[in-house]
């Protein structure tokens, strides 16, 4: 049973650029927090469920959750990056580019996890602190050779860090900046902490796709912002921060690698940077039709896939889902998805196993469980992995499973 709470409050002008050109286009209705697993199967047993409406700023192309839920339900966190090959892959591959900028000074990543990047960084000889609030992870850094500050990122932590170890060459931030509810506070925090001529890196989902491919699932309380480059831009542009390069990147469905210095080095951008603004404005992210095309396209793939779904049950076949990623508990909230089509969820990351989808209340197991229990299909919650758990599941494949992939558009493979 979800309880209606009331959020802790409402915006009413963009997080980034504090425009008041906001447009409401996917209300989702109420929504326990994405990362709120139960622990009981229980529907008595309740769970806190707040307003998941989504704003569009006309001025800036920043996407963002209207209602803000309390901060302190982010302290115990259950998503760790390391339960996917693709990540451990791809924070190597950051680490390097840190290192380089670094060139054996400080680097500083705030909300580490579990130390993914950090530790391949360490690896390489680099100094490096996390920064992270999520008290139950900073074990899993310390065993990859991270030291962790367990705490919120903000001028008074800046200034602490500062004090004890000095400026920092390098501070990244991986998909934690759309966590941020203060952003100007962030960034100001970053301005207290990083060295004169030091880089400031930020990755997250980029606004451009998430609207191209119908991701809505990538909106949740936890993530209040899903941003463009020139959000980012103008954000850095009110607090003396300059966005001098950005690099696409393929995880997560379609990211960016974006990164600032100090205005006062003066230091033009490179061409990348304009060409992914005037993407943007092509794609119409400051235009009103956008979203209302993108809330009419979500609203098509829940039907699609609740047809699709229904169908294969009046077939008698079993349907479980791979991966409780926070994006999948948006999705089978908002498109009422519960015990009545999946039999069983399944995800790798032990953290989640033994407990039960926020307002869905689907019991989460081992991926063994594929095996065990055969469900005839296997709809993929963890799109952005799919290929990997494709390989995973060869097996499942190999002996007539099928996979319901539900974004950009529902879709069985094979």
């Amino acid at each position: 049973m979800n309880m209606q709470s009331k959020p802790a409050s409402t915006l009413t002008q963009c997080r980034t650029c504090g425009s008041k050109n906001l447009f409401l286009f996917l209300p989702m209705g109420a929504h326990p927090p994405a990362n709120m697993f139960a622990k009981t199967a229980d529907p008595e047993q309740r769970q806190p469920a707040f307003e998941l409406n989504t704003q569009a700023c006309l001025d800036c192309g920043l996407i963002q959750v209207a209602d803000q839920v309390p901060d302190a339900f982010f302290e115990d966190y259950l998503y760790v990056p390391s339960g996917a090959a693709t990540m451990h892959e791809h924070f190597a591959g950051l680490a390097s580019v840190a290192g380089e900028y670094a060139d054996g000074g400080l680097i500083v990543d705030v909300g580490c996890n579990d130390g993914l990047m950090l530790g391949h960084a360490v690896k390489a000889g680099a100094t490096v602190l996390g920064i992270d609030p999520a008290a139950n992870l900073a074990p899993l850094a310390k065993e990859r050779g991270v030291d962790v500050l367990t705490a919120y990122f903000n001028p008074e932590t800046a200034g602490e860090v500062l004090k004890d170890k000095g400026p920092a060459k390098v501070i990244t931030t991986t998909n934690t900046f759309n966590h941020i509810d203060d952003l100007h506070g962030f960034m100001d925090a970053v301005r207290v902490l990083l060295d004169d001529d030091g880089v400031f890196v930020i990755e997250v989902p980029w606004g451009k796709k998430i609207v191209e491919t119908n991701q809505f699932d990538n909106v949740y309380h936890e993530h209040m912002s899903e941003l463009s480059l020139l959000s980012i831009v103008r954000l850095g542009q009110s607090r003396g921060m300059d966005v001098v390069d950005v690099t696409k990147l393929p995880v997560h469905g379609g990211s960016m690698r974006v990164f600032m210095k100090r205005a006062s080095l003066g230091q033009a951008p490179t061409p990348i940077v304009g060409e992914m603004l005037e993407e943007e404005r092509a794609a119409g992210l400051t235009e009103r039709s956008t979203y209302e095309a993108f809330a009419e396209r979500v609203d098509e793939l829940g039907r699609q896939l609740k047809v699709m779904l229904a169908d294969i049950k009046a077939e008698g076949k079993t349907v479980a889902a791979y991966g409780a990623p926070a994006k999948g508990n948006t999705l089978l909230n908002y498109f009422g998805i519960g015990a009545e089509t999946l039999d069983f969820v399944v995800d790798k990351n032990p953290l989640k196993q033994g407990l039960y989808t926020p307002g869905t209340r689907l019991p989460i197991l081992s991926p063994d469980a594929v095996a065990e229990r055969k469900p005839d299909y296997l709809l993929v919650l963890a799109w952005n992995f799919f290929d990997e758990i494709r390989e995973q599941m060869s097996d499942f494949e190999a002996s007539g499973g099928k996979f319901i992939v539900p974004l950009p558009m529902p879709r069985l493979v094979p």
